[in-house]
């Protein structure tokens, strides 16, 4: 799957991608907010991520914003699955890219692919002390569910408290929009 918005191109990663996913990662500040991601990061995990076989239905871009020069890898988003079988969106953005809109640009583009891959649903999840993320969320149309639960953070070598959410993105969501 290749994507492509107005400043963005979201693609699958490729193992010549590793040096550039390990120096955008490679941050402790982005992996302590991510589940799987260990910490410290290394070249051997950027690797391994690359190399890992993800479903049609579950797939992994990374977020490259396009420019004039080559294109610079600014983070990753896609969909994984949760306990229960609910499809989940995550994502990071590294952090010289903060605060530019990117993660909520790219966060649009994959939930109207969501829609042509047949999910009806997306759920989605963030640490309690990483509110700049609940504001993503909020800007892409989850709403909150008004619950927490503790998740394993790899980053931080213990759990912590997530608050989640979830969006309808089917055919539901469409009719009620435009009714």
């Amino acid at each position: 799957m290749f994507i492509r918005t107005a400043r963005l191109l979201l693609r699958p990663g490729w193992a010549e991608d590793a040096p550039a996913l390990f120096r955008a990662i490679a941050d402790e500040a982005i992996v302590r907010q991510l589940a799987s991601a260990p910490w410290p990061y290394a070249l051997a995990d950027a690797e391994t991520c690359l190399a890992t076989v993800r479903g049609p239905r579950a797939p992994s871009l990374l977020i490259f914003r396009r420019a004039a020069r080559a294109p610079e890898l600014v983070g990753t988003i896609g969909f994984g699955s949760r306990s229960g079988g609910a499809t989940e969106l995550g994502y990071w953005i590294a952090r010289a890219h903060w605060n530019q809109g990117y993660a909520t640009e790219a966060g649009i583009a994959v939930i109207a692919a969501a829609r042509s891959l047949r999910v009806a649903r997306l759920a989605a999840g963030h640490f309690l002390d990483n509110p700049a993320s609940g504001r993503v969320l909020e800007k892409l149309g989850f709403t909150p569910t008004g619950a927490t639960a503790a998740r394993y953070s790899a980053g931080r070598g213990e759990e912590a408290t997530s608050r989640l959410y979830e969006l309808e993105v089917g055919e539901a969501r469409h009719a009620r929009m435009a009714a």
